[in-house]
């Protein structure tokens, strides 16, 4: 840390010195206009840059498979707006799979292939993307399959859960997006402005968004026990769509509470939402009592179902938590 003191030119104008050597490490020199972002109490300095695409580069000639995949995403959420992969000769399968990484992201694209080179692009403007929207959607998304896959196995509809296990992917997308748009903010203060949300709030979004991924990957998982299940007794199915109306509860007034204005009405929603979790502990110990007189194969399935509804709603006290953290007042 160093230290300056503010000085006065001209009477009115209050002027500062920059460290030589930041300066000189950032390039920073006679004539180089710099770009302030106020932050509160803070003031952000930063060197002007050009709004260029970001552009990265990727040997994958050890890399296949899923981990090639995961490479790609990663390079993605990074920021990286053009993504170059390069290898002595690309084979099939690593074609195979960065298609499937392209496949697994929002607006990106391939846009030229040769023997040894691979290059993807982002064909969206950065700048015109919300983490608010990307969220609230994501919300829609996992609360709508959470609730179809417990229909799919009360009523035994094959066709619902496969739909459920195929959302999924949409969900994961929305996810690496808000991840994106996070770490631009991390990195850039001029990200953070042009999205119009405090990084703060940004952080509370990225936390919240990560809680939804999860309910959406249990209401997969219950759509996959469910294809596997067949009929299951009307008491415990019964008792299973109590359940998820409870957690579902706790979602829906964690994540009301997430997006409300007035710290009051947040508190409130978010208060309520935890003690609710609470409840769901109790419901879930008298489902699993019920449990005890199927087969134990059917048995052992419910309770992963049990379990999962439980950690979604344990999820939703999760984004609770959050929402009181971005509703109480800041130093």
């Amino acid at each position: 840390m160093e230290t300056r003191k503010v000085q006065v030119t001209g009477g009115s104008t209050y002027t500062v010195s920059l460290p030589k050597t930041w300066a000189t490490e950032n390039g920073v020199s006679a004539g180089t206009t710099v770009e302030f972002y106020p932050e509160d109490s803070a003031l952000l300095l930063t060197p002007q840059s050009e709004t260029e695409r970001q552009e990265g580069t990727l040997d994958i000639s050890n890399i296949e498979g899923e981990r090639l995949t995961r490479a790609v995403m990663t390079m993605y959420v990074s920021g990286f707006d053009i993504i170059r992969l390069e290898a002595g000769r690309i084979t099939t399968d690593q074609r195979r799979a960065i298609r499937s990484a392209t496949q697994g992201l929002v607006g990106v694209e391939v846009l030229e292939e040769t023997n040894d080179s691979v290059v993807i692009q982002d064909l969206l403007d950065s700048s015109e993307l919300s983490i608010v929207n990307a969220v609230t959607r994501m919300r829609l998304i996992a609360q709508s399959m959470l609730e179809d896959a417990v229909r799919a196995l009360i009523e035994d509809d094959d066709d619902i859960a496969h739909d459920v296990i195929e959302r999924d992917d949409d969900v994961d997308r929305l996810w690496l997006v808000v991840s994106r748009i996070f770490r631009a903010t991390l990195r850039s203060p001029r990200a953070a402005e042009e999205l119009g949300v405090p990084r703060e709030d940004c952080f509370d979004f990225h936390s919240s968004a990560r809680q939804l991924e999860r309910v959406a990957d249990h209401a997969a998982k219950i759509s996959n026990i469910a294809l596997k299940l067949g009929e299951i007794p009307d008491p415990v199915a019964e008792a299973l769509g109590e359940l998820h109306t409870d957690a579902s509860t706790v979602l829906e007034k964690s994540m009301d509470a997430l997006f409300a204005d007035e710290t009051e009405e947040a508190n409130r929603l978010g208060h309520d939402a935890r003690e609710a979790v609470l409840e769901i502990d109790e419901h879930t110990r008298q489902i699993d009592d019920m449990l005890r007189d199927l087969d134990p194969v059917q048995a052992q399935s419910l309770g992963l179902i049990v379990d999962s509804l439980s950690r979604s709603a344990d999820y939703g006290g999760n984004i609770a938590e959050t929402a009181l953290q971005k509703a109480a007042p800041r130093p």
